[in-house]
């Protein structure tokens, strides 16, 4: 019997395998709503056997985007955007989970395909990016503000706002994005949180707005929705966040409501040493789900069915993540069941392949 292909339950969902489609931004939206090309790649995903299909990162505020052509949940308007995306995912009979997020002092840049880089300016589109600290990420940014007391509140009540808008849509997992040093990650970590008061300094000020975040967004959506953070585990430099911060953090999470850690790595510096190698991420999720003994998800150069098998017969992670190994092939769960001697069943217009 394959892990893989085992299902998971997780509160009142059942993911018919644990493979789950990595949050990819795909830069083609327009004010926030997804478009035929959403529609198209992240239903290729779905027909293709994913379990779990996670939008890319959808920012919860228009000054949270990464860029001018990301996806949205601020407005009501979106709802119906995304549901029909998430409508087709469901009918492959696969989960559809949306990623909210807030870009942080790495918002308001161009899309990595563009022809210029940086941040934009406001007479592009662009907007001035807020973060714990007016501290730029790279030179090449936009410097941020600093975001008051009025500011937190409005991001934390702005998360709630945008879940409870997920399920409007139909989504029936939620994930809270931490990592890859958007501002969740920036207020964890010493490298980016500069501040004195109550969400900086210490390691409990400076998680207070992850954790406040993840309850609201646990409140709006009740108990029966799955809610999985993201986390970076480390940053990857001396002085930043570290693997221990992690598994604290974890702990923590999952006392408020979080079901699953999805466990990555680095973003918070464009001068972070990462040792990059298949499954180079993987230890970290393992020792979160040991020492915090809370589920996690794996991500970081999982490309093979077996290798991907092992991370779950290791009891490393209770599913894995893909994210450019699903660009490379939407069907990859179809190629893994056959090197796993798994059966499994196709969409009915392609059981000739």
């Amino acid at each position: 019997m394959s892990l893989l292909f085992s299902p998971l339950t997780v509160r009142a969902v059942t993911l018919p395998n644990r493979i789950a489609v990595s949050p990819m931004c795909q830069y083609s939206a327009q004010d926030g709503h997804p478009n035929e090309w959403h529609l198209v790649h992240l239903g290729s995903r779905a027909v293709g056997g994913a379990g779990l299909v996670f939008t890319e990162a959808t920012a919860v505020q228009a000054v949270g985007r990464i860029s001018p052509e990301d996806t949205g949940l601020w407005d009501d308007a979106h709802v119906e955007s995304w549901r029909r995306v998430v409508d087709f995912i469901h009918e492959q009979g696969s989960v559809a989970g949306v990623q909210l997020a807030h870009a942080g002092r790495k918002g308001s840049t161009y899309a990595p395909f563009a022809e210029r880089r940086g941040g934009v300016a406001d007479a592009d589109g662009g907007w001035t990016p807020v973060a714990p600290s007016a501290v730029p990420f790279h030179d090449s940014y936009r410097t941020p503000a600093e975001l008051d007391a009025d500011g937190i509140a409005r991001v934390v009540a702005d998360f709630a706002a945008a879940a409870k808008r997920a399920l409007a849509a139909g989504f029936r997992v939620v994930e809270v994005h931490a990592a890859h040093g958007y501002l969740l990650h920036e207020f964890l970590s010493p490298l980016g949180n500069h501040r004195t008061d109550a969400y900086g300094g210490s390691f409990e000020n400076r998680t207070r707005l992850v954790r406040e975040v993840t309850a609201a967004v646990r409140e709006a959506v009740g108990t029966g929705v799955p809610v999985f953070v993201r986390i970076s585990a480390t940053d990857w430099v001396e002085g930043g966040w570290t693997g221990e911060d992690s598994v604290v953090l974890a702990r923590d999470l999952a006392a408020l409501g979080a079901d699953v850690i999805d466990v990555s790595t680095g973003g918070n510096t464009p001068t972070a040493d990462i040792p990059i190698g298949p499954g180079y991420q993987v230890p970290f999720a393992e020792a979160v789900r040991r020492k915090a003994d809370v589920p996690t998800g794996a991500v970081g150069m999982i490309t093979d069915a077996r290798q991907a098998e092992q991370v779950l017969a290791d009891g490393s992670a209770d599913l894995v993540l893909l994210g450019r190994e699903f660009l490379r092939d939407p069907y990859w769960p179809q190629r893994a069941a056959q090197e796993l001697g798994v059966q499994v069943n196709p969409p009915r217009q392609y059981a000739r392949a």
